[in-house]
Formats: structure tokens, C-alpha cells, sequence
């Protein structure tokens, strides 16, 4: 007798098409109906209605009232537990940069309209910046999650802010939707983000992205502004971004492996 996938082929295709309909509406940045489910990944509506019924049974999608479809609450807790594990396999990478800037590293992945901390490695001084993992932060006033956002087209952009607000944490802070707008096409065409004391006063942040990974990843490393200085940034970023590199690399290898 010889193994065979669960299920068999069909089981396998009616898994990887189930997948495919999360993607979908991951991508979407709000709700699709069945016929743009249908359209988005080419199958037939009968297709597309069934693998919605099993994942709405799961608690995986939501229907709603309109009859449109959004991702379920069951994805928070396997969320929740791929962030931590990316984290944790993270550490030595973030602790390799946190020695060679003298400061504090982060990574941060984009969770809904928020940057979310999944790992840290602090630096070794006494004064120092500390963010708690778990945390979630506004992404318009923060380095990372101005790289997040940068990953985005300026559509989603505006509807995230649209739902979130411009609130100002500091006379620094970015409130004006165009001007946000203008710092985040800065951002992606210099490939590194800046928080000038625009979350916390004193703070100064530097972020790049990380590609490869399972969605939208940051890197950060953060400290006061008297020690982190504007001087330092040309010395800084290259540093982010071989880090950066190597964390992709290893993130994809993990992935086809």
C-alpha cells in the first residue's frame, strides 16, 4: 500500500484554493462579494461559494450582513502565534544589529491598521528604549510603521488613516493626509524611514523593510536623539538594510524549505 495526501489531489487543490481565497481577501483591505472572489482567482462561483461555507464553519471568513466576505477572527490566534514565532526565530539577527548600532532593534509586522512589535534586542545601555513585544502602535508616527506603509499603495494608505486618524502624539507628528502621503513615496524611494521625535520626544528611529517574509515586515533600531543622531543615519541605514537582506534570505529559505 502507498501513502496518500489526506484527502487525495482533490483534497490538496480544495486546500490550496482555500488558501488562495484568504490571500484574496487579505488583499483586498476589507470585504469582497462572491463574484469578485470568483473573478480575483478564476474559479466558478459554485467553486468559490463552497470553500466559503467551510471556512465561515471554521470561523476562518465572515459573512456580512451585506453578504460580503472579510476575514474571520479565527486568523487573529494563528496570527498572533506566527508573529511570535517569527520573532523568536528573529532574536539572533536583531541582536547582532542592536550591537552593531549601540541601540536598541525591533521588527514589527503590519497587523490590520496597526504596526505590531513581534521582537526586540535591547541595547546595552542604561538609558535606553524599551517597546514592549505585543505592542501596537499608529503607523503614520512611527518609523516601522511608516515602511509598512510604504509597502501599500496610496489607495489603502488613505483608507487606513481614513479609519485611524492622524492623531498627534507631538508637535512632530505627521496629521495632514498629503503630507503623510508625500513622507511615505520619501520613504520608499530612499528604501528607509525616519520617526523624528514623532511618537515620543527625544526619540529618533530609523526603519527599513524586510523582504520575503509572510506579510509586511519592518526593522527598526531606535534611541534618543542627543546619541542616535542625524549624523549617524548614513552609517546607520546600510547596516538596516544588510540586516535586513540577511532576514529575508533566511525568512524565504525557511519558506521553500
Amino acid at each position: 500500500m502507498t501513502d496518500q495526501p489526506v484527502g487525495g489531489a482533490s483534497g490538496v487543490q480544495s486546500l490550496n484554493r482555500a488558501f488562495e481565497l484568504l490571500e484574496r481577501l487579505a488583499d483586498a483591505d476589507g470585504t469582497l462579494g462572491l463574484s469578485d472572489l470568483a473573478a480575483a482567482t478564476g474559479l466558478p462561483l459554485p467553486t468559490v461559494h463552497r470553500l466559503l461555507r467551510s471556512l465561515i464553519a471554521g470561523g476562518y471568513v465572515r459573512q456580512e450582513p451585506s453578504r460580503r466576505y472579510t476575514l474571520g477572527a479565527r486568523l487573529i490566534r494563528l496570527g498572533d502565534a506566527a508573529s511570535r514565532s517569527i520573532g523568536v526565530w528573529a532574536g539572533p539577527q536583531l541582536r547582532r544589529l542592536a550591537v552593531e548600532v549601540g541601540e536598541t532593534a525591533n521588527m514589527a509586522m503590519l497587523e490590520g491598521d496597526a504596526a505590531v512589535y513581534v521582537a526586540q534586542a535591547p541595547s546595552a545601555h542604561s538609558m535606553r528604549m524599551f517597546t514592549e513585544v505585543g505592542r501596537r502602535v499608529m503607523a503614520h508616527c512611527t518609523g516601522v510603521g511608516k515602511v509598512l506603509l510604504s509597502r501599500l499603495d496610496d489607495a489603502a494608505v488613505l483608507r487606513l488613516v481614513r479609519r485611524t486618524g492622524l492623531p498627534a502624539m507631538t508637535d512632530n507628528t505627521i496629521t495632514a493626509p498629503e503630507r503623510l502621503l508625500a513622507e511615505v513615496a520619501r520613504v520608499r524611494q530612499q528604501g528607509y524611514a525616519v520617526d523624528d521625535g514623532e511618537q515620543e520626544v527625544g526619540v529618533r528611529c530609523l526603519a527599513v523593510p524586510v523582504e520575503g517574509g509572510p506579510g509586511s515586515i519592518a526593522i527598526s533600531v531606535s534611541g534618543p536623539s542627543g546619541r542616535l543622531t542625524e549624523e549617524r543615519i548614513p552609517q546607520i541605514v546600510p547596516v538596516l538594510h544588510r540586516v535586513a537582506v540577511d532576514l529575508g534570505a533566511e525568512l524565504r529559505e525557511s519558506v521553500a524549505g
